[in-house]
């Protein structure tokens, strides 16, 4: 598979990103009372609106892995066990690190940061890991397991991260994180342990899914367009605020893939299993950064704001990535039979 072959969302995925966030700011700037609207509709301090598109975008994601791989990981426990710990005693710090190195004026957007810092990958590095010809089967039990250990995990981690500093519980975090990715979470499990027994494999993966999958990001686009109506004042006062968030993401996604690949050489992984311990440390779970952000600080808040920009960096920046990974297996990885295969 070549990225030509991706969906016209997912191979066109930061144009749509770029276009939507526009639209959004426009029609909070020019027609404040559409964002009034959106706000007023809730139940209790959920925004509807927001919690409708950000259930919708992580179901479809969550229905695509492979749980029942997850007992695979003591076949291969190396790579596995080198891939958590740059997941889970890497990734959250480096991103910590560099929000308070560039952000220390931005209490707000570091905060952001952090909550993206610590949400790890799922299904978008499946994308990734595909076009760089990775080992999808570990991929996807990768993936698999991240999001299973985000439910035990994540609360833990922001509250000593950000909980600590500000008036925050734990438990205001683990609520979130149980209602944005643990329902979506159970229902894509459900999903694909029922339709797997009622149907079939091939039926699920061929026909349900393909069909599944782009509202996944229909979900996030809606999501970013509601977000962006709501922060449109703020951003067109302040322009730059964008770039400024912009830095420290691009840096984390490059020092973290590329420590992720020399340190797999490094340790004698071949290539299919290098790429695929590095994307999945690069990449993070955007979806649920947002969905906590909103639920700790509201959809107007500037730390929700700095979410929402992560995906707008990520995807043109790990598919270059993607790219360096194929070139880098002729001379880093001393293997030659992929150059031409997607071409």
């Amino acid at each position: 598979m070549s990225r030509k072959n991706l969906g016209l969302l997912d191979k066109y995925l930061p144009i749509w990103i770029g276009l939507t966030m526009v639209f959004g700011v426009m029609l909070g700037k020019f027609a404040p009372k559409v964002a009034e609207i959106i706000d007023s509709v809730k139940i209790d301090t959920v925004s509807v609106p927001i919690a409708i598109g950000l259930l919708w975008m992580m179901y479809p994601v969550l229905a695509k892995v492979n749980y029942e791989k997850i007992p695979q990981v003591t076949r291969d426990w190396k790579v596995f066990t080198y891939s958590i710990i740059l997941n889970w005693a890497v990734g959250p710090f480096l991103m910590y690190g560099l929000a308070k190195l560039f952000l220390s004026n931005y209490p707000e957007y570091q905060i952001g940061l952090i909550i993206v810092g610590i949400a790890r990958c799922i299904a978008m590095v499946l994308i990734w890991n595909l076009l760089a010809e990775g080992d999808n089967e570990k991929a996807a039990i990768l993936v698999a397991l991240n999001s299973v250990m985000q439910i035990f995990l994540y609360s833990v981690y922001a509250y000593f991260l950000i909980g600590t500093h500000i008036n925050i519980t734990m438990w205001d975090i683990a609520k979130n994180v149980l209602i944005y990715l643990g329902i979506p979470l159970l229902a894509g499990f459900l999903t694909r342990f029922i339709l797997i027994r009622v149907k079939d494999q091939e039926w699920y993966d061929n026909k349900f899914m393909p069909k599944l999958s782009p509202t996944a990001m229909i979900g996030l686009l809606f999501t970013i367009v509601v977000m962006f109506a709501m922060q449109g004042e703020t951003i067109v006062d302040n322009p730059l605020d964008i770039l400024i968030i912009a830095v420290p993401l691009t840096l984390y996604f490059l020092i973290m893939f590329l420590a992720s690949i020399f340190s797999s050489k490094l340790l004698g992984f071949k290539y299919k299993d290098s790429v695929t311990i590095s994307f999945t440390a690069a990449s993070n779970n955007f979806e649920l950064a947002i969905a906590v952000a909103v639920g700790l600080f509201t959809i107007t808040s500037k730390q929700a704001l700095a979410t929402t920009v992560g995906p707008l960096i990520e995807v043109p920046v790990l598919l270059s990535l993607v790219y360096f990974a194929k070139w880098s297996k002729s001379w880093l990885f001393k293997e030659k039979d992929v150059l031409n295969k997607s071409k």
